[in-house]
């Protein structure tokens, strides 16, 4: 009895300090987002103070107000939702699929998007107007998901045969889309070049708007479904037994990433590698319970996808390097890392 006190009288302490670590990461997480944010918009052509830069935001700006408040703010909070918005749909595919390496690609919606997006500024664009190309890139996800989605029933979805099927459809998207690139003008060409390369390049407030209700929303319900994603990474028959619907969660959940990565892809391109690297951090800063690790998730795709567009437009200047490029230069390593672990794990 005498050894057992001292264990019961430790637990609470221990309780607390676990419950108040992922709270200060979430709060270190924003700090840091927050001061990337006004970071970059100090930063460009032409150096901005700080304060200049928060009086702006406060709606007091002075001169500089027009550059900092139309051109860098919007492109600063379209890099941050989209990147949260890219990196909760990673972390809700790799709690379904309980395979580290998903992603929003895995499933081909990122490849649905860009099979539309190209289709649509090689053929449409011009009569159509270039504003409906996020409704285009949103309407190919959620149909290659779909078809991913039915070709992988049989009785029911199990995670394996939607990673198999997925890589598939995902390259023949990825052929389509070269082939609607080779019989497009050369005008075409290069806007689509840009799009797929991931940019937010002359990103505006209105787009801002746009995205905004997708990833609040969709964000919001994939939080609200966290206890569900803690079931699921117990296992498709474990989870059968203590009476959770998983076929329907599984369902509605794949629908919630199919808005996250859709709505962000269409209005910043297919940027890679967020969905795939901000999930992981998160996991390794926060733990694995879906009830912290989704927030954070959020901020770190939103860090990482900021600070590769503020990267992209003030290393090279005056070229305006896509952010697409760099988040590729350390996701493609981060992959093979990754699988090499998987790998080693698995002998």
């Amino acid at each position: 009895m005498n050894r057992m006190a001292p264990l019961n009288s430790r637990k609470p302490r221990s309780s607390i300090r676990s419950d108040k670590r992922p709270m200060v990461t979430l709060l270190l997480l924003l700090a840091a987002l927050i001061a990337s944010f006004i970071l970059g918009a100090c930063l460009g052509s032409t150096w901005e103070s700080p304060l200049e830069v928060i009086r702006t935001i406060a709606g007091a700006g002075g001169d500089s107000a027009f550059v900092i408040g139309m051109l860098r703010l919007p492109r600063l909070v379209l890099a941050g939702l989209a990147g949260a918005g890219l990196s909760i749909a990673g972390a809700i595919l790799q709690g379904l699929i309980r395979n580290p390496l998903a992603a929003p690609d895995v499933l081909g919606m990122t490849g649905g998007a860009s099979v539309a997006a190209v289709a649509f500024i090689a053929f449409a664009g011009g009569g159509l107007g270039i504003g409906w190309l996020p409704v285009a890139a949103m309407g190919g996800a959620l149909v290659v998901s779909g078809l991913v989605y039915i070709l992988a029933w049989k009785n029911g979805v199990s995670p394996i045969r939607l990673v198999l099927i997925g890589v598939g459809i995902s390259a023949g998207a990825s052929s389509l889309t070269m082939l609607l690139l080779a019989f497009s003008s050369i005008t075409s060409a290069g806007k689509a070049y840009i799009w797929l390369t991931g940019s937010v390049y002359g990103a505006t407030w209105e787009q801002v708007l746009t995205l905004l209700p997708w990833t609040l929303l969709f964000g919001g319900i994939a939080w609200a479904n966290a206890r569900h994603l803690n079931v699921h990474g117990l296992g498709e028959q474990l989870a059968t037994g203590i009476g959770a619907a998983v076929q329907r969660q599984r369902l509605w959940l794949l629908l919630v990433t199919v808005a996250l990565a859709g709505s962000s892809v269409a209005l910043v391109g297919a940027v890679g590698f967020i969905g795939l690297i901000g999930p992981h951090i998160a996991r390794r800063l926060v733990g694995p319970s879906y009830g912290v690790l989704l927030p954070a998730a959020a901020l770190i795709g939103a860090l990482l996808l900021l600070l590769a567009d503020m990267a992209g437009r003030t290393m090279f200047q005056p070229l305006d390097v896509p952010a697409g490029v760099f988040t590729a230069a350390i996701g493609a390593p981060f992959f093979i890392l990754l699988l090499a672990r998987h790998r080693r794990h698995e002998i």
